[in-house]
């Protein structure tokens, strides 16, 4: 029966909690694309998804399910293999996220890179937020971790998000997936066996806080 072994674990009543759960994801790449997987297979239906990219030859080495859509908006593509969920391809920026109505939601998982859109969703909805930060140029995802943005270690993106916050007299806080590995080069490279272990890191932490 499906989700038999998932129930074992949580147990029937938080796994209730798990199936009424209401999520917004953003960003369904290298890290989101995972946590959209880990989700679904999880028992979790209620699921937003917002992204405006495609799939291209460059997503391929990390993005679930790009190698059989090239060309396509991910999230019409992933409506594809998780029907059940709430496809929005649109553009994650400052703007948008002051427009947009975050009230309905459960959690907001942010699984996105842009720095600025990052800062605008923490000052308006941290108390529900789970925050991916620097993913990219590591090659270990033994150093993952679950850290306060005010406590990591070796990640400069969110040593940049955290001196942002404080110019802006934020004194909030919220969890983070996030790396101890330093960065290995500048260019952006990327290791599906860390890009996804954030997603799945993320998608497990989401679970717990919403079903135990």
């Amino acid at each position: 029966m499906r989700h038999t072994r998932t129930k074992l674990l949580f147990g029937e009543e938080a796994h209730a909690k798990l199936q009424n759960a209401k999520i917004l994801l953003l960003g369904v790449g290298g890290v989101g694309s995972f946590c959209l997987d880990c989700l679904y297979r999880s028992g979790v239906r209620d699921i937003t998804i917002i992204d405006f990219d495609r799939y291209d030859v460059t997503n391929l080495n990390r993005q679930m399910h790009s190698e059989s859509h090239e060309g396509e908006l991910k999230v019409e593509a992933l409506k594809h293999h998780y029907p059940e969920v709430i496809a929005i391809p649109t553009k994650i920026t400052p703007q948008w996220v002051e427009e947009f109505d975050f009230e309905p939601y459960d959690l907001i998982l942010d699984a996105i890179d842009d720095m600025w859109a990052k800062i605008a969703l923490i000052q308006k909805c941290y108390a529900k937020l789970i925050c991916s930060v620097g993913s990219a140029k590591r090659l270990d995802p033994t150093k993952i971790e679950v850290r306060s943005i005010w406590k990591t270690q070796g990640d400069p993106f969110a040593s940049k998000l955290r001196n942002e916050l404080r110019k802006r007299k934020f004194s909030g806080d919220f969890d983070c997936i996030c790396s101890s590995e330093l960065p290995r080069i500048k260019e952006k490279g990327s290791f599906v066996a860390v890009t996804g272990s954030f997603g799945l890191a993320m998608c497990s932490l989401a679970l717990r806080r919403i079903g135990l």
